[in-house]
């Protein structure tokens, strides 16, 4: 299990995952126990689940809030996993830019948009989501199962003859 702040304090420019049932949200660690998100405007600190309710929005507001607050009850982790495959900008740059956005109202987008694209173009430049990736993995393979399911059943078909319908007709 990755380092929580009971372990290992933040530094500025971090990335914070907070684990919240189905899906994850993230801030950026700003300093003096604070973080900058993206979070639906409705957000009130400690939403904890209740911000899955984000994704009926189209608009997000930057907030900069206590970690505690954001974290709320949720298991959390420092995760700054992309490093390995992009170079962090500077610290000191990462916590400037979001904390000039703070208040701003931004697109929001479940697939384009989400709080992990807004801390990973904070901390790399690169808007990417992790999560819609694995999800859109998923739904790739679902297809593709699907598609090779009703190859095997045609492929039979045709291997085997058609249904029990075609036969009686040929008869």
């Amino acid at each position: 299990m990755a380092p929580t702040l009971y372990d290992e304090k933040p530094k500025p420019g971090d990335l914070i995952e907070i684990f919240r049932g189905s899906y994850q949200h993230w801030a950026v660690y700003v300093g003096d126990g604070f973080v900058v998100h993206l979070a639906p405007p409705s957000e009130v600190p400690g939403a904890g689940n209740s911000s899955m309710m984000s994704v009926l929005y189209d608009k997000a507001v930057v907030k900069k809030e206590e970690l505690w607050d954001v974290v709320g009850t949720n298991k959390w982790e420092i995760n700054n996993s992309l490093d390995n495959n992009y170079i962090p900008r500077p610290a000191y740059v990462i916590v400037h830019d979001a904390c000039n956005m703070v208040g701003l109202e931004l697109p929001y987008c479940i697939i384009r948009g989400n709080c992990e694209h807004f801390v990973n173009e904070l901390r790399y430049g690169k808007a990417e989501s992790r999560q819609v990736q694995k999800a859109g993995e998923v739904v790739l393979a679902a297809g593709a199962a699907a598609v090779v399911g009703f190859g095997l059943i045609a492929l039979g078909r045709a291997v085997f003859g058609g249904s029990k319908n075609e036969n009686d007709n040929i008869q």
